[in-house]
């Protein structure tokens, strides 16, 4: 009997380690994430503190048929993830007739945007940038304009991956572009259309080198740090390489790659956005990468670890880990 008893006894005690650590000398628990963080093959994470929640819009990776919705997820700790399920879907956008992804968001005066790409646009045909709107983070969504914002392909870039930047001086840009090259466009007060920059053009090429697709800007103590991923999205060297500049124009030139595959933990690590803790000097990377049992290319799943600077501003190449990051509350 006494066999029995405690074999029932330590079973669970053996599970909630795996899912802590301890601090030497503090018996209190170190909660971890774990990554992945969403269960499901998500990708290309738009990452977003809204409030005191973290909020996670990613790509519902599957095949471009069944690519046709969008959810997110919300937490108030990076720990317990919540799903909102299809706060998008083509029904929702007459003009996009399949596959809906990358998206981009941004809150203005009480609204939610959701900015996204829809149909695999080429020359000639419909699609491109639109955008939705909601009253709540977690939609549902509805199609601002009824058509796209951006439809051309201006510049070599296929309209696509769009990541909207509200800049220091309160002005909104939109950094976009797939086929190796980026452009750089200004929205306007309610993101119904573009309007011109000072020198009268509306389309600027910011494209650095070796640029694929998937840009991100942020800016540290003055400097606008430009991000983008490189490599194949479908195999095992996709990879994220960045930039700094002393304004949202650039010029950017490359300083080299801070995310890619570890032979021990994922390959295809990619397509990220950057979370900061307001006010602090506390950054997260939140990214998709592919699992080493998996070959399909939508096999993707959404990760977060820690990005971190060195004495020069640089930043530091990121491990990626299984553990993810701690629990952390906003405050």
């Amino acid at each position: 009997m006494k066999c029995r008893f405690w074999i029932i006894i330590l079973l669970p005690i053996i599970w909630f380690s795996c899912q802590t650590s301890e601090k030497k000398g503090n018996k209190s628990p170190i909660v971890q994430s774990g990554n992945p963080v969403l269960e499901g093959w998500y990708a290309d994470p738009e990452a977003i503190i809204y409030g005191d929640q973290y909020w996670i819009y990613p790509t519902y990776s599957d095949t471009y048929d069944k690519q046709v919705f969008m959810d997110c997820f919300s937490s108030p700790d990076l720990i317990t993830w919540k799903k909102h399920a299809r706060i998008l879907d083509t029904a929702a956008v007459v003009w996009a007739d399949s596959a809906l992804w990358a998206p981009g968001v941004i809150e203005k005066a009480g609204k939610y945007y959701l900015f996204f790409a829809a149909n695999d646009v080429h020359k000639g045909q419909l699609g491109g940038i639109g955008v939705a709107v909601a009253d709540q983070p977690q939609g549902p969504f509805e199609d601002l304009l009824g058509k796209p914002l951006i439809n051309e392909i201006i510049h070599g870039a296929q309209p696509i991956d769009q990541f909207v930047f509200k800049d220091l001086d309160g002005s909104y840009y939109m950094y976009y572009g797939g086929w190796g090259h980026c452009n750089l466009v200004k929205l306007n007060e309610d993101f119904s259309e573009l309007i011109a920059f000072d020198d009268g053009t509306i389309y600027k090429e910011v494209t650095p080198e070796n640029y694929v697709e998937g840009p991100v800007m942020f800016v540290r103590k003055g400097k606008y740090y430009f991000m983008w991923s490189e490599g194949g999205w479908t195999g095992p060297d996709y990879r994220v390489a960045y930039a700094i500049a002393d304004s949202p124009f650039g010029p950017f030139i490359r300083k080299g790659v801070i995310l890619q595959q570890n032979a021990e933990v994922a390959t295809g690590a990619g397509h990220h956005s950057v979370i900061q803790i307001p006010g602090e000097e506390t950054y997260y990377i939140v990214y998709h990468r592919r699992p080493l049992d998996q070959t399909d290319a939508n096999a993707r799943v959404t990760c977060i670890d820690k990005m971190e600077f060195d004495e020069q501003d640089n930043i530091k190449p990121v491990q990626i880990t299984h553990k993810g990051v701690t629990k952390r509350l906003l405050r």
